[in-house]
């Protein structure tokens, strides 16, 4: 797959319905006419000889060895270097449930990334459907042309059930990158933080706004990481075991986080807290940032509007990150993803685990190295030893952990 701008421009001078195109005007339509990407082919085909080994015959001995081996198919097709990107467009970034039409541009530009920073081909799968069980049956029928599938910007609650039922049912790594890319990225920025400020993350206590895909799994991964303590705030407050209006999926959350037993608001819970965490939007209060411990870190992710401006809350916190790309610290999902699936396909991994979640955020976190400060916790997405060592670090981890091939 095509990383560059390649695909042709159309000649016409105005839109389907006779109007001045949107391109003439805003650089945006104008670098997106035509799509941001292409099939690219990796032989040439020349001439008669060429043709004869590309396509038929010569491709029909191929087939053959991968009927009888189906192993090879990872040896002779793309097949172990191609991701899938599937969405519903029913979550797509800021802008909600769009449709799969409306979504494909950001899935094109999710494809280019997996190629520019990681070097995996990815191919964007908009799928006319929104039911969890239509959407895990034609992942699973479309499976044996990818190495790995990446899900996007699929709503929660489903997108937690859609991503358990696939990967119960393929041998390839299925990622849900809301969930686990953002988990990745913001552990990796916390670890940073904590050793600036001379501390363990075990001697943290977390507040994280919002109980969709990005909050549950961040607070999955702190516990793993060994976090001191963590809650979880929804629109109703602080999820506690005690609350009778909890999903499923909160109601797992509440037995595993919220050992101090909060209940209340978020603002409640902020009181004393050494770390918040936004993936909600939304404001919070400055007397809420202001009532935090000393030494505090505010990673406020909500885009394009976070949900502590970073003036008020440099005014409390000692390190401060955002979702956003102008201000220091972005906690950007594209820092994990490319080197996850690019480690994960190298040794054919048959699924993602926790173990290579946490070895990418190591591993992230490492990249900061001795230039570690308040502004610089978390490397950025241009820096190129990011993708290597996350690749590396996941391939290391799922051989540790068994669940390579090779």
């Amino acid at each position: 797959m095509a990383a560059e701008i390649v695909n042709p421009r159309s000649d016409s001078s105005t839109d389907q319905d006779g109007a001045e195109p949107l391109d003439s005007f805003d650089p945006a339509f104008a670098l997106h006419r035509g799509g941001k990407m292409a099939v690219q082919a990796t032989v040439p085909v020349r001439d008669k000889d060429d043709l004869s080994l590309a396509y038929t015959p010569g491709v029909a001995r191929v087939c053959t060895a991968i009927a009888e081996q189906p192993d090879l198919v990872n040896d002779y097709t793309w097949k172990s270097s191609v991701v899938a990107v599937v969405t519903d467009g029913t979550a797509v970034l800021g802008l909600g449930d769009i449709g799969p039409q409306a979504s494909l541009p950001v899935m094109e530009g999710k494809a280019i990334l997996f190629k520019q920073f990681g070097g995996v081909d990815a191919v964007p799968i908009a799928l006319d459907c929104t039911g969890v069980d239509e959407i895990v049956e034609t992942v699973v029928r479309l499976a044996p042309s990818f190495g790995g599938v990446n899900l996007e910007d699929i709503s929660a609650p489903r997108c937690f059930e859609i991503e358990k039922q696939l990967q119960e049912r393929l041998d390839i790594p299925v990622f849900h990158d809301d969930q686990h890319g953002t988990a990745v990225v913001t552990l990796a920025a916390l670890r940073n933080a904590a050793r600036l400020s001379g501390r363990e993350i075990g001697q943290l206590r977390a507040v994280i706004s919002g109980a969709g895909a990005a909050g549950v799994a961040i607070a999955k991964m702190l516990v793993e990481a060994g976090i001191g303590d963590v809650a979880v705030a929804d629109r109703k407050g602080v999820v506690s075991a005690d609350r009778e209006d909890l999903t499923s999926v909160k109601r797992e959350l509440a037995g595993f986080t919220n050992k101090a037993g909060i209940t209340g608001s978020l603002e409640d819970a902020l009181a004393g807290a050494d770390v918040f965490i936004g993936v909600s939007g939304g404001t919070v209060p400055e007397e809420a940032v202001a009532s935090m411990a000393e030494g505090a870190f505010v990673f406020a992710m909500a885009n394009p509007n976070p949900e502590v401006h970073p003036d008020v809350a440099h005014k409390y916190a000692a390190v401060v990150a955002t979702g956003r790309s102008d201000f220091p610290n972005q906690i950007n999902n594209v820092l994990a993803f490319p080197g996850i699936f690019a480690g994960a396909l190298q040794v054919r991994a048959t699924r993602i685990t926790e173990g290579m979640k946490i070895a990418a955020a190591e591993a992230l976190a490492a990249v900061v190295g001795d230039d570690l400060a308040a502004d610089y916790v978390i490397p950025s997405p241009f820096d190129e030893r990011v993708a290597p060592a996350v690749t590396a670090a996941v391939a290391a981890a799922a051989r540790a952990e068994g669940v390579a091939r090779r």
